[in-house]
């Protein structure tokens, strides 16, 4: 296990660590995009992590999947995030904040009466998309997609906009860097894809096509955040959202060769398909290892002691934990001695108060058990 505490850089992200704290929506933001400010203690209790992502930070207002998660998007929102950098960073954590756009998995109901907005409008298989909404006596429950209207050019433009203006917000609260999710089905991975990317314009068509609108985000995002503090989360095979690419492998070794000189921080690769015990990582791996030669990380709901092999062999220099690090606030001491490990109750996983999200119980001997009580 010990592979797992050797510190490691991630371009000009210094990590402690090698385990990471993946990206978990926890939809506990008011309803105006600012996060609780309970979040503040929720980060600062897993800041052992060598690198935090935070969950997916909406971009603007209409990139919203899920009700009540935060934005980055206004002065107050990114006044908020403040507090909560602050506090992790007193713990010792680096954090990024990963950048949301849900694109077409959104519903008129949690988008102020607006439709959401897709590459194409493909809207065939709307029960396929994961849109969740709060109900008013407090149930967080999976509503129904509406139907979502193709981009026109100054919709592109704008979306990519606020990816900047998300960025430098984020830099302005504190944020280590920021990263880019461009998986799980969410639009820059909607471009990705033929299946739901079917523009005949420059941001469509071939695989260097379908690309562009990944690329802008990234040349806009570079503008206000040096490169080496940007990372990217991909998950090439991921049945998640319906991206319903039909040649992963073509659109995803374009863009890999192309990351391979683009001078990230990461490439954040999700086997988002391990939790319905499919796993694709060594797919993933053939994929991108002879493409990309830059710093990886890697989530694939792995055990510690896999994950230890993998940073040992070299197939990775860090890997992401997630419904394991929502357990466990101090799953690295855990980790170091080899458990016990919380189990994850599913009461207050998306939405609510302490429960579930504050309140799971630290090692006896940790001084951060004393901080949580």
């Amino acid at each position: 296990m010990s592979e797992l505490f050797s510190p490691v850089r991630l371009g000009d992200l210094h990590l402690s660590n090698r385990i990471v704290m993946a990206p978990m929506t926890r939809a506990r933001a008011a309803d105006d995009g600012i996060p609780n400010a309970s979040a503040a203690e929720y980060y600062r209790q897993r800041a052992g992590a060598g690198l935090i992502i935070t969950e997916a930070i909406n971009v603007g207002p209409l990139s919203a999947a899920f009700e009540r998660a935060p934005g980055l998007w206004t002065p107050e929102q990114s006044a908020a995030w403040q507090a909560i950098v602050s506090s992790a960073k007193a713990g010792g954590g680096c954090m990024v904040a990963q950048l949301w756009h849900a694109g077409r998995a959104g519903a008129r109901g949690i988008l102020a009466g607006r439709e959401p907005l897709s590459p194409s409008g493909v809207n065939h298989d709307l029960g396929e998309l994961q849109v969740w909404g709060l109900l008013q006596n407090g149930a967080y429950v999976r509503i129904n997609a509406t139907h979502s209207r193709a981009m026109t050019h100054a919709d592109i433009t704008h979306a990519i906009d606020e990816y900047r203006i998300a960025a430098a917000n984020a830099r302005d609260a504190g944020f280590d860097g920021v990263e880019i999710h461009a998986g799980n089905g969410y639009l820059p991975h909607q471009f990705l894809s033929p299946g739901t990317n079917r523009r005949t314009d420059a941001y469509g068509g071939d695989a260097t096509g379908r690309a562009r609108f990944l690329r802008e985000i990234l040349a806009a995002v570079g503008q206000v955040v040096p490169l080496t503090r940007v990372g990217i989360r991909l998950s090439p095979y991921a049945d998640y959202n319906n991206v319903a690419d039909p040649d992963p492998d073509e659109t995803y070794a374009s863009l890999a060769t192309w990351l391979n000189g683009a001078g990230l921080a990461y490439v954040h690769l999700a086997d988002t398909n391990a939790w319905t015990g499919a796993p694709d990582l060594a797919r993933l791996l053939a994929l991108f290892k002879p493409r990309y030669t830059g710093p990886l990380i890697v989530n694939a709901g792995l055990s510690p002691e896999h994950a230890a092999a993998l940073v040992a062999e070299g197939s990775t220099d860090a890997v992401a934990f997630g419904r394991l690090f929502i357990a466990n606030p101090d799953l690295p001491e855990r980790m170091r001695q080899g458990g016990p490990y919380n189990d994850l109750r599913h009461v207050g996983l998306y939405g609510g108060s302490a429960v579930g999200y504050t309140d799971y119980p630290f090692l006896p001997h940790d001084d951060g058990a004393k901080a949580a009580v």
